[in-house]
């Protein structure tokens, strides 16, 4: 099964409230007959866009396909926290590759969520991007974690954040579930499709050509990488794979380590003054599940929340419903409140839920398997992949010396193992293996 298709229109958006509210432009022209570049990009969302656009500020000739539309998939559907550091925490970092390479780790992670303030800064990006994200806990156990994660980076990598008890954590946000958490001020939210048509943008205003409803077909490996699509092929130097969950075929032995999964938004009517019984200030917030809810205000006063994820390739029927049910958990007064838009994405995770970053061939990178933690770390790859290209590979190489795991199964035992591997991927972490 195709996944650029199992649950998507060919080149349309989804019918998500970030498709209704972004400035969705015409549908680019795709490849037809050959091109040369120096650099061909596959895929142009955040991590494609991103290499882009620094490619083409560096000098490169850059040619990006699209398979459906710039910022289509994960890109344009996620819940928009930029968040800090790598997704998994610093003391994991720590136990698995020692206090050194953690904290390079710790170094590039916050590099990643400073990129996108100035690339929205520097481009002038209109994507609401605001200041803050709460973690809360629900239970006693899973605050006193949160405030000692809080004394581990203040007392150790001069990182502080505000520690909150119940009546802290409820000024911000007065969900009866949750009774304590940490506040950061550095991370932030943003509208994701905004964001990423935004870097499309930029990157066309520096050179970069981009094809869409162009899907590559097959890649021949060589001294000059030839990348075919139905319409034509373009020759170039180099190569960066941008897929994420949708690599497909392209790639085998990043497909062994990243693995699709779907997850799923809903957009609440406006609530108006209502909105302050969900959150009292504008700030995002994602708890301590092991399948994180997280969620937001919208500029109009709706709540946006993600919850959910099936280990199935297509998407459940009713993902209202779904994404209701993990909603009124928190928000029980939410219970009858009007959905105007319930949406679905597919994303990449790994075993250890820290990105994938390697050299597939001399000339080919790829970066993919962010684990719900990509606006900042898809967007810094995307950078990190255009410097290793300009000979600047420090960054790069420190991400892909992260160890990683194949997920079980190849690709034709994927499907009927998905949800083994889910549950052993689930014991692994609990475990802290």
């Amino acid at each position: 099964m195709n996944l650029l298709y199992a649950n998507d229109k060919v080149g349309a958006y989804p019918d998500s409230w970030y498709a209704a509210t972004s400035d969705i432009p015409s549908e680019r022209p795709p490849l037809q007959g050959a091109a040369r570049a120096d650099v061909c990009v596959v895929g142009a969302g955040y991590t494609g866009l991103s290499a882009a656009l620094h490619l083409a500020q560096a000098g490169f000739n850059v040619v990006v396909l699209e398979a459906h539309r710039a910022g289509f998939g994960a890109s344009g559907r996620n819940g928009g926290q930029l968040g800090w550091g790598q997704r998994v925490e610093q003391p994991y970092l720590e136990k698995m590759l020692g206090m050194e390479r953690a904290r390079d780790l710790w170094a590039l992670g916050q590099e990643a969520t400073a990129l996108v303030k100035s690339l929205v800064k520097n481009h002038d990006i209109d994507c609401y991007l605001r200041p803050g994200i709460a973690w809360a806990g629900e239970s006693t156990g899973e605050v006193d974690e949160l405030h000692a994660h809080a004394a581990h980076m203040s007392q150790h990598y001069g990182y502080d954040m505000d520690v909150l008890d119940k009546d802290g954590l409820h000024s911000f946000c007065p969900s009866p579930a949750y009774i304590g958490g940490i506040m950061n001020w550095d991370a932030g939210h943003l509208h994701p499709l905004r964001y990423a048509l935004g870097l499309a943008s930029a990157a066309e205003a520096q050179g970069v050509q981009l094809f869409e409803r162009s899907p590559v077909e097959r890649i021949e490996q060589g001294a000059r990488v030839k990348v075919h699509t139905s319409g034509g092929v373009v020759e170039a130097d180099h190569l960066i794979l941008a897929c994420n969950g949708y690599l497909g075929t392209l790639d085998h032995s990043v497909a062994r380590r990243v693995m699709p999964i779907n997850n799923f938004v809903a957009a609440t009517a406006p609530l108006g003054d209502d909105a302050a019984r969900v959150l009292a200030q504008d700030i995002a917030v994602a708890d301590s599940r092991f399948v994180v809810n997280y969620f937001r205000l919208s500029h109009d006063k709706r709540l946006l929340f993600g919850g959910g994820e099936s280990y199935g390739y297509r998407f459940p029927t009713d993902i209202p419903g779904l994404v209701r049910k993990q909603m009124v958990q928190i928000f029980p007064h939410l219970t009858d409140v009007p959905i105007d838009y319930a949406w679905g994405g597919t994303l990449g995770i790994t075993m250890k839920r820290l990105p994938y970053l390697s050299r597939v061939a001399p000339n080919v990178l790829s970066a993919s398997g962010y684990s719900g933690h990509g606006v900042g770390t898809a967007t810094h790859a995307g950078k990190l992949m255009a410097d290793a290209i300009g000979g600047q590979a420090n960054g790069f190489d420190t991400m892909a010396a992260i160890p990683s795991t194949p997920f079980p199964g190849g690709p034709r035992l994927r499907s009927p193992l998905l949800v083994l591997a889910m549950t052993w991927y689930a014991l692994r972490d609990r475990l802290g293996l």
